[in-house]
């Protein structure tokens, strides 16, 4: 599935079962509901930051999807980027006036 970050670069994402995906070192998970991202990160995130394992149990919660990146070449910005990230077909749509 395609999904575009806040900087507008597109990543190809590959869902995974939610009640039984397994992370992997190199790859980054996003945990959405719907099109909303509740987290974004990694296996190593979650071995090394409490703050993150804590949104992590709290996205799953909650979640209806999860999401794989295989191996960004860039984990941090990637993992920022798609912090805002939207399905394409979301992002495609013109802004409705308020």
């Amino acid at each position: 599935m395609d999904w575009q970050g806040r900087s507008g670069a597109h990543y190809r994402l590959f869902a995974e079962g939610l009640d039984s995906f397994a992370m992997t070192p190199d790859d980054l998970y996003v945990i959405a509901k719907g099109s909303h991202v509740l987290w974004v990160g990694s296996a190593d995130d979650l071995v090394a930051d409490p703050s993150s394992r804590v949104r992590f149990r709290l996205a799953l919660d909650c979640a209806t999807q999860v999401y794989r990146l295989d191996a960004p070449v860039n984990h941090h910005a990637a993992s920022w980027d798609l912090e805002e990230a939207m399905p394409t077909s979301l992002a495609t749509l013109p802004a409705q006036a308020a």
